[in-house]
């Protein structure tokens, strides 16, 4: 793609959809400004903000907090704004290095997003040393398009693995799934 600013690239990715696929003519018109490809993802995104933000306030917390952990700036960009739209409070890491100096800082996370194949540590290598840190509550989704890279997360610690490009839908049950997790603790 070249060099493109955040803001035209923000365009492209509402013209072409979260999935990859085209937006029909009518479905680019409704989308509006929305990484999300229908109005229905619209409206799940709406609910969920509206739980996420009832659940934060409980927890006496402002927002989620995820630890994106990718090199691509595109992948990161597209990552962090279909998190937004769940109110999250997004943190980022260029390789898995930088993810584990994090939690070495005391730095605590709800969920993190981590790529595979990275350059200085990869994605799994962090997983491990991350889950000998002791940190069993954060929930932690392997991500990567390689076909093989699901046996490779579980094995490491992932909690979960999403091929990618990462859909709505899946990021979505994540999300309520730390939710509830988040709310059953408080109980």
């Amino acid at each position: 793609m070249g060099n493109v600013s955040p803001s035209r690239l923000y365009k492209y990715h509402d013209i072409i959809g979260v999935q990859g696929r085209p937006l029909r003519d009518s479905q680019a018109a409704r989308a509006e400004g929305s990484p999300f490809s229908s109005s229905s993802s619209s409206s799940i995104a709406s609910t969920l903000s509206s739980i996420l933000i009832m659940a934060s306030k409980a927890q006496g917390s402002s927002s989620m907090k995820v630890l994106i952990v990718e090199d691509d700036a595109v992948q990161r960009m597209v990552l962090s704004n279909m998190l937004r739209k769940f109110q999250c409070e997004i943190t980022m890491a260029m390789n898995g290095k930088e993810a584990v100096d994090l939690f070495l800082e005391g730095n605590k996370f709800d969920i993190i997003f981590c790529d595979k194949d990275m350059p200085i540590m990869t994605g799994p290598e962090a997983v491990v040393k991350i889950r000998a840190m002791g940190e069993t509550g954060v929930k932690i989704v392997g991500m990567s398009a390689d076909d093989h890279a699901m046996e490779v997360f579980i094995s490491a610690g992932a909690n979960v693995y999403v091929p990618k490009p990462m859909k709505v839908e899946a990021l979505k049950c994540i999300i309520q799934e730390v939710i509830s997790k988040n709310m059953n603790t408080m109980v």
